[in-house]
C-alpha cells in the first residue's frame, strides 16, 4: 500500500525497515507522530509501541491503527516515560526527534530502552555551517524537487518541528563518542541515519 503522503522523514522508511533485525520482539518507536512507520513495523516486529508527546498525533495514530494487531500508542515523553521500561526493545526507531532534546541526554535514553544485542536506527537533522555542507546540502536540491512534483510534500497538520541546533560533524563526532561501533551516514534530502547495535 502507497504512503498516504511523502516528505523528507517518510523518504527513509525504508531504511529504517531494512535495519530491523529478523525475528524482532518488540519495538519501539519514539516520536511516531501519526503512527505511519509504527504500522509499518508492526509487519517486523511481534509488538509495536509508538510514543509521542502530542495528543493529537497520537489520536491520529490511534484512529488509523485499529485493525493491527499488538500495535500501542500513547502520548508521554519518551525520555522519561515510566510506562517504557528499559533494557527492553529489540529495536528503537527516532525519526526527526533527536534533535528535540540534547543530543547527549536523547542517545543515552535511546540505548538504555534497547535491550542487549538491540538496534537503534536514528534519523537526524543537523545544521549547514561549514561551506561543504552547503555544497553537500545543494545536492538534494533536484531530487527534493522530482518528489515535491511527482508526489507533493505533506504530513499530519500539527506535527511539531523544530530545527536543529548541531552542526553535521558535531553529531558525526558525538555519536560516534556515545554510540562506539555505529554506523552514521550522511544522506541526501538534508537528513542523516545513524544505526547502532547495542553490545
Amino acid at each position: 500500500m502507497p504512503d498516504p503522503y511523502w516528505n523528507h522523514n517518510v523518504h527513509y522508511h525504508p531504511v529504517v525497515l531494512a535495519s530491523v533485525p529478523e525475528g524482532c520482539g518488540a519495538a519501539l518507536d519514539v516520536g511516531c507522530g501519526d503512527g505511519l512507520l509504527a504500522r509499518k513495523l508492526a509487519d517486523r516486529a511481534e509488538s509495536v509501541t509508538g510514543v509521542d508527546r502530542s495528543p493529537e498525533m497520537i489520536r491520529l495514530a490511534r484512529e488509523s491503527a485499529q485493525e493491527l494487531g499488538d500495535v500501542t500508542f500513547f502520548e508521554g515523553d519518551y525520555l522519561d516515560d515510566p510506562r517504557l521500561p528499559e533494557g527492553t526493545y529489540g529495536f528503537v526507531s527516532a525519526v526527526a526527534v533527536v534533535h528535540h532534546s540534547a543530543f547527549e541526554h536523547a542517545v543515552g535514553r535511546l540505548v538504555r530502552l534497547l535491550a542487549p544485542g538491540g538496534r537503534l536506527v536514528i534519523v537526524g537533522l543537523a545544521r549547514d555551517r561549514a561551506p561543504l555542507d552547503w555544497v553537500i546540502g545543494s545536492l538534494g536540491v533536484p531530487l527534493n524537487l522530482v518528489h515535491r512534483y511527482r508526489r507533493g510534500e505533506g504530513g499530519p497538520a500539527g506535527m511539531p518541528m523544530e530545527e536543529s541546533a548541531m552542526s553535521w560533524s558535531e553529531v558525526r563526532q558525538a555519536a560516534h563518542r556515545l554510540l562506539p561501533g555505529s554506523r552514521f551516514r550522511r544522506r541526501l534530502l538534508w537528513r542523516y541515519t545513524l544505526v547502532w547495535d547495542k553490545p
